[in-house]
């Protein structure tokens, strides 16, 4: 058997982690709802300069400590109502601005329900670290409100003798605002931007079109193209309309600006991908499951278009007969590509296993483990969906694989498993 270190560390849901959000009295607005937030902004001119003022201070006593900058919040929330419904601005006082906008947003607590299904990559900034020791940034999906998930952000340092310290959540979380543009692109990408004084740990990134209107899912974050010197980080997740799904990417050089764009062909219309760190042969490759059952490989010219796919693993082992899957970016070895996948078995339970392929030739498997290396046990069963466990991304530390993941869709536990004794497991 694998002997797996799990860390004590442990990160949970956490209701009161907030942010201010735009508050739609329906969906766009638009139609006959559009006249319902003309009444609204109408019965609010028409408050006197005192009410005015004593409303407003009354949102900014309740509210002011809980959020960062929330005066420019409403002052920005207000240019887009007085955008949408061509308002004369200029007759209107300032205050009386900011209570418009202070009625057009609210609260949201991103991670009251759920916090899961972590990735892990090395921080883009590796400077004063002690010898062996490696600064690291999680992604974490997190769910709030509405079953709504979205993509938060910690870091850390992982140093010798498999210890790891989180840097503290800022008092504030800020929601990552869109870019310039001020919308999608032809090709439906989306330019975002975090403000220069929000720190990532204090990032969240929300939905921002129609077709991720109910979540991003699961990111599965790789740094790619290291050997090369210009390196960035692409990430895959699932964007989730409330009824269709569909892979697409986020891609950042540094964590301040993003953009998020839908993967186009027929491999993007399933969920569960995950990009190698580097090109093979001149292609960028992927690993996906593309009948919900079986892993395939790959193969692209652009990072952004994905079709076919061979078939690389299916089903084999009684842990994973119901489906498999990858848990994040494949990592390279020297004996090979190292790809963490998870099963599913009877009771649908979930355990994560692992699978070694060829160097060279990815689509050659040369090994995979017949027994899971982690699976839900004890008090890891139990939470908002029991009997999962679930990573989307590890990293290698040295001798040791550094792998956070999720408990139960609940909770993020940590875990190190040398690197050797997997491989000693793989029939």
């Amino acid at each position: 058997m694998v002997e797996l270190a799990q860390h004590e560390l442990r990160l949970h849901a956490d209701p009161s982690r907030v942010v201010v959000r735009p508050f739609h009295l329906a969906w766009q607005a638009s139609g006959p709802d559009i006249e319902r937030v003309r009444k609204l902004v109408s019965d609010i001119t028409d408050l006197d300069a005192r009410t005015v003022r004593a409303e407003l201070s009354m949102v900014l006593n309740d509210f002011a400590d809980r959020h960062w900058q929330i005066e420019r919040v409403f002052d920005d929330r207000y240019t887009q109502i007085e955008t949408a419904l061509a308002l004369d601005g200029q007759s209107l006082r300032r205050q009386t601005k900011r209570l418009i906008g202070a009625y057009f947003c609210h609260e949201y607590s991103y991670a009251a329900a759920a916090l899961m299904n972590p990735s892990v990559v090395r921080h883009p900034d590796q400077t004063g670290l002690q010898t062996d020791s490696v600064r690291i940034l999680l992604s974490l999906r997190a769910v709030g409100e509405g079953h709504i998930s979205t993509i938060a952000f910690r870091e850390g340092i992982v140093s010798s003798g498999r210890q790891i310290s989180l840097l503290p959540e800022p008092p504030f979380a800020t929601a990552a605002m869109l870019g310039k543009a001020k919308g999608t692109t032809d090709d439906g990408s989306v330019s975002l931007y975090r403000h220069r004084e929000s720190s990532i740990s204090g990032t969240v990134i929300f939905p921002m079109t129609e077709a991720q209107r109910n979540g991003l899912e699961d990111l599965r974050l790789v740094e790619f193209g290291q050997e090369t010197g210009k390196r960035e980080w692409i990430g895959t997740y699932t964007a989730y309309s409330g009824r269709d799904i569909r892979s697409e990417l986020m891609q950042t050089r540094d964590f301040r600006d993003f953009t998020l764009t839908p993967i186009k062909g027929g491999a993007g219309r399933n969920k569960g991908m995950a990009l190698f760190p580097r090109k093979v042969d001149g292609q960028f490759l992927m690993i996906g499951r593309q009948d919900g059952k079986n892993l395939y490989l790959l193969r692209s010219d652009t990072v952004d278009h994905w079709d076919g796919g061979t078939l690389l693993l299916e089903p084999r082992f009684p842990w994973e007969l119901v489906q498999i899957g990858n848990c994040g970016a494949p990592i390279e070895l020297d004996a090979g590509w190292l790809v963490l996948t998870h099963g599913v078995g009877a009771m649908r339970k979930y355990a994560i296993g692992a699978a070694l392929l060829d160097k060279d030739d990815p689509s050659k498997v040369i090994g995979r483990t017949a027994s899971p290396i982690l699976s839900a046990a004890d008090e890891d069963r139990e939470g908002y969906v029991p009997n999962v466990v679930y990573t989307c991304g590890a990293i290698r530390v040295g001798d040791d694989l550094f792998m956070p993941y999720g408990v139960a869709d609940s909770s993020v536990c940590f875990a190190f498993i040398a690197i050797d004794e997997i491989l000693a497991q793989m029939v």
